[in-house]
């Protein structure tokens, strides 16, 4: 990591489910405590996993976060003395996480955000993208294919042991009972628009 001669820029950590997000965001928190720097934590509220109001890992580590609902909630535990901004799960906030995580940076803050780059389809998830396009510094994580063991990019989403349907809920929170990371090759989503396109093809031609 180069260091910056201007206070004030986004990092953002991104990856599949178990790629270690979460464990890399409190390992760079925890450095700015070793540092004596003040520093705020958030998460979404609807990610109750494992704690009400703590950022846990999938492997038990953890740290206290403020659960908030909307984005623009932030503001409301940001002072002058603060120094460092973490967010977690970014990829359940609202769109206007980015505008808020624009406007921290440029008021001197470093905004350290991490989350799920790819949704259980395959596709960007919510305002990771944009983030991520603004953003100083990413660093992308691998986790380990379920399937194969290769490096893993996406994270299947599975219902009652079968891969879940292309038309599933974007947003359904869950753990190892219901995700597991999976390479390109052995990434499974039934029933995408193309696919659904191709079968109507093959009856239309055979009929």
């Amino acid at each position: 990591m180069y260091v910056m001669k201007q206070s004030g820029w986004v990092e953002v950590i991104c990856g599949s489910m178990f790629s270690g997000k979460s464990e890399e965001l409190i390992r760079r928190v925890r450095r700015t405590q070793f540092a004596k720097q003040s520093i705020v934590v958030f998460k979404p509220q609807l990610d109750n996993r494992y704690a009400e109001e703590a950022i846990v890992s999938h492997n038990g580590v953890s740290f206290m976060a403020t659960p908030i609902s909307r984005s623009s909630e932030i503001f409301q535990y940001v002072n002058d003395e603060t120094d460092v901004i973490a967010i977690d799960e970014v990829q359940f906030f609202d769109e206007e996480i980015t505008d808020v995580v624009q406007q921290l940076a440029n008021s001197g803050y470093r905004v350290i955000c991490a989350g799920l780059d790819q949704d259980f389809r395959g596709e960007p998830f919510g305002p990771m993208p944009a983030i991520m396009a603004v953003a100083e510094l990413v660093t992308k994580l691998q986790a380990v294919c379920a399937v194969c063991g290769s490096p893993a990019s996406r994270t299947q989403r599975l219902i009652n042991g079968r891969p879940a349907s292309y038309h599933d809920p974007i947003i359904l929170v869950g753990a190892s009972e219901a995700y597991e990371p999976r390479c390109r090759h052995h990434h499974e989503v039934p029933k995408t628009p193309s696919e659904l396109m191709s079968a109507v093809e093959t009856v239309s031609s055979n009929s």
